[in-house]
């Protein structure tokens, strides 16, 4: 592998556009990577190093644009961004390539959404990795922990 950007191919879910890529070994066990706010698969994935990296560990590396980012559909209604909606992209995207289950790794945005994903589709989630994740950004039914806020 190297670290060129792969060519990503499209699917439709909820009306709207998602580019992604499916890299590796395909007998490899998945990995869903899962991109932060205002970057791209590319960005977040491709051009640090992971594809490449969990490639040659022999994943079959599968990472998408989240909806409003990078090569896929940009809607203008804020009402689709919430994280259950994006994180139903991410499962739709298992189911779009015959993927009954994943490791899923998110960054940042992409966390939050890998949260989601795990608490909503639990059967799509063989294990989970978070990096840059705030609790607070998470419902208290996944961490436990009420929100000190006032």
């Amino acid at each position: 592998m190297t670290l060129d950007p792969p060519l990503f191919s499209h699917f439709r879910h909820q009306g709207l556009d998602i580019a992604y890529f499916d890299e590796g070994d395909p007998s490899g066990d998945p990995i869903l990577l899962i991109h932060g706010f205002a970057s791209s698969a590319n960005v977040n994935w491709v051009f640090p190093g992971w594809l490449k990296t969990l490639g040659d560990a022999g994943y079959r590396v599968i990472a998408f644009d989240n909806r409003g980012h990078g090569a896929s559909s940009k809607p203008h209604d804020q009402a689709l961004y919430y994280p259950r909606l994006m994180a139903g992209d991410a499962a739709a995207l298992l189911g779009h390539l015959g993927i009954e289950e994943a490791h899923v790794m998110g960054y940042s945005m992409g966390a939050r959404i890998s949260a989601f994903l795990a608490l909503n589709h639990p059967d799509r989630v063989r294990s989970l990795i978070f990096g840059g994740l705030a609790l607070a950004w998470l419902p208290a039914s996944a961490t436990g922990i009420r929100s000190q806020r006032p």
